[in-house]
C-alpha cells in the first residue's frame, strides 16, 4: 500500500482535512474536504464556550461536556470516512498533523469564561481536541503544529529542499482546482512534514526507531 498522511487546520465547528502522499519530489493531494465538528441542531454549537458564559458554572460544565461529546462523534465520523476511503484506494495512514494557534495552557472554565480572549482560546481548542481524539481512536498517531513554527518545522523535516516543499504545496490548487485556501496549504505541508518524518524513520536502524524520531510534540 502507499504511504499517506492527514493535516488538518480547525476552525469552530469545521475544518479543513487534507491528505497527501509521496515524498518531497513528488509530493500529491490524494484527497481533501471540509469537515464538520458541531451538530448545528445545538443552541450555540458553533461557538461553545461563548454560549456557555451565559449559562451558571454547572450548567455550562454540563453544555460543554455535551458538545465535546458530539464534535468527537462527528469527528470520528469524518476522519473514519477519510480513512476507509484511502484504505480502499491502497493508501495507508502513517500518521497526522494538528495545527495549534498558541498552544498555550489554559485556566480553569470558571476564568476563561470571564475572559472573552480566553472564550476564544478555549473554542480553538476544543475542536482541535475533537479531531486529535479521532485520530487517537483510529490508531492515528497526531503531532501538534503551532503555526507560527510551520516555515521552521519545513526547514528542519526538508532541509534544503524546504523552499521547494513550501512552493509546491502551494501551488497544488493549480493542478487539482479550486478550493486551495490558506487552510489547505498549511493543512498539506504539515501533512509532508509527517510523511518525511516517517520516511526517516523507515530507513533507520531497529534499534534507533524508537528514539526521538518518534516522539510526537
Amino acid at each position: 500500500m502507499k504511504r499517506a498522511a492527514l493535516g488538518i487546520r480547525m476552525h469552530s465547528g469545521w475544518g479543513v482535512l487534507v491528505a497527501v502522499s509521496g515524498d518531497a519530489n513528488s509530493v500529491e493531494v490524494v484527497e481533501r474536504r471540509r469537515i464538520i465538528t458541531a451538530d448545528p441542531r445545538i443552541p450555540g454549537a458553533n461557538q461553545p464556550y461563548h454560549y456557555a458564559a451565559r449559562l451558571g458554572l454547572p450548567e455550562s460544565e454540563r453544555y460543554l461536556g455535551n458538545c465535546a461529546a458530539v464534535s468527537e462523534r462527528l469527528a470520528l465520523a469524518a476522519v473514519g470516512e477519510v480513512v476507509r476511503e484511502l484504505d480502499g484506494r491502497q493508501y495507508r495512514i502513517v500518521g497526522s498533523a494538528v495545527l495549534l494557534a498558541s498552544g498555550r495552557p489554559l485556566p480553569s472554565l470558571s476564568e476563561i469564561l470571564a475572559s472573552h480572549a480566553l472564550i476564544h482560546t478555549a473554542e480553538g481548542e476544543f475542536f482541535r481536541n475533537s479531531i486529535r481524539k479521532a485520530c487517537e481512536r483510529l490508531k492515528i498517531s497526531v503531532t501538534a503544529i503551532r503555526e507560527r513554527e510551520l516555515d521552521e518545522r519545513a526547514k528542519a523535516a526538508f532541509g534544503n529542499a524546504a523552499i521547494r516543499m513550501q512552493r509546491r504545496t502551494s501551488s497544488l490548487g493549480s493542478s487539482i482546482g479550486a478550493p486551495w485556501t490558506k487552510d489547505h496549504k498549511a493543512a498539506a505541508l504539515a501533512a509532508s512534514m509527517i510523511l518525511a518524518s516517517e520516511e526517516t524513520v523507515a530507513s533507520l536502524p531497529a534499534a534507533q526507531k524508537s528514539g526521538p524520531l518518534r516522539k510526537r510534540s
